[in-house]
């Protein structure tokens, strides 16, 4: 049997493009239409050190530390995308009164079920389109909470405008990377 040389290699000889994603986040679509940047978080696996006279000895540990997913996006003009981060936020730390939670699981603009017991989290999907600008590969994160908003800057000083982007950094438990129809890629 004759086994040809290029069984071995890629079959898609296309690039990845770093403007083909579109970014969705469950709880909150204003910030999914106006994201600007998204990357996959990284991923780290622990090790356990074997000691020996020589030389320690690393092995493969048990546990993964998945790296903080972080967006930007532009800032509406009436910083309505950028105002909901803010809220998730302030409802999450309750910085003047436990009625700020309150409010951020009550609220009645948010898209999630009422009564839902994980309302202050939201699940969020990174779509990476191929070449086409079709949906190739879904990047799904589970149980996504905000941990920090960046600042805006207003200088009269300016002599271009440059529209306000925000950064907003999330915590997670997981992310899946699947194909278009929700299969595991191998």
């Amino acid at each position: 049997m004759t086994v040809s040389p290029f069984r071995n290699q890629i079959q898609n000889r296309n690039f990845l493009s770093p403007v083909g994603f579109e970014f969705k986040l469950g709880k909150e679509p204003k910030v999914s239409f106006f994201c600007t940047s998204a990357r996959i978080p990284e991923l780290s696996l622990q090790t356990t050190i074997q000691p020996t006279y020589l030389k320690d000895i690393d092995f493969p540990g048990e546990k993964l530390t998945y790296g903080d997913l972080t967006l930007r996006f532009l800032v509406d003009e009436n910083m309505e995308n950028y105002m909901k981060i803010h809220n998730w936020l302030t409802g999450l730390g309750f910085p003047e009164t436990t009625q700020d939670y309150v409010d951020l699981i009550s609220d009645p603009t948010d898209v999630t079920q009422p009564g839902d017991i994980k309302r202050e989290y939201s699940d969020g999907s990174l779509s990476i389109l191929n070449s086409n600008f079709r949906v190739n590969t879904i990047v799904k994160f589970n149980d996504l909470f905000p941990i920090s908003l960046s600042s805006l800057e207003f200088d009269t000083a300016a002599t271009d405008v440059q529209y306000f982007t925000a950064e907003a950094t999330f915590k997670y438990t997981v992310y899946y990377i699947t194909d278009s129809d929700g299969r595991t890629r191998l």
